[in-house]
């Protein structure tokens, strides 16, 4: 059987974990098993970030309603509550989005949650 070299591949797995590596400090940058180790962390930690941004995203909107909803009296728990008797299904990212920049319409909103909340 044939003996198999391995440079041209290894050449290639090599520059393509260095492409990668582009912008690394210092020898992460320039040296394979240094750049291969960082390379691997940073696919794992762009994945697991990849996730996590989907739960900062909904925490940033909570802040926002529940700040609106306390500029017209309301909590953002009893606001919820409110509109989910109400019927109303309007997501958070756009309640949020409602909060910043049509406020008369998230007032309406608060309005329609306070009635159901007051009403037990």
């Amino acid at each position: 059987m044939a003996r198999v070299k391995r440079g041209v591949t290894k050449h290639q797995r090599h520059k393509k974990v260095l492409k990668l590596a582009k912008g690394y400090r210092g020898a992460k940058s320039k040296l394979f098993r240094p750049a291969n180790e960082q390379v691997l962390k940073s696919l794992a930690y762009a994945y697991a970030h990849r996730k996590d941004k989907k739960g900062d995203f909904r925490k940033l909107w909570i802040a926002r309603i529940n700040a609106a909803a306390r500029m017209n009296g309301l909590s953002y728990s009893r606001m919820m509550n409110g509109l989910k008797k109400a019927g109303v299904t309007v997501n958070r990212k756009m309640l949020a989005d409602l909060a910043i920049n049509n406020t008369a319409a998230f007032t309406e909103l608060v309005n329609v949650a306070k009635e159901q909340v007051n009403v037990k």
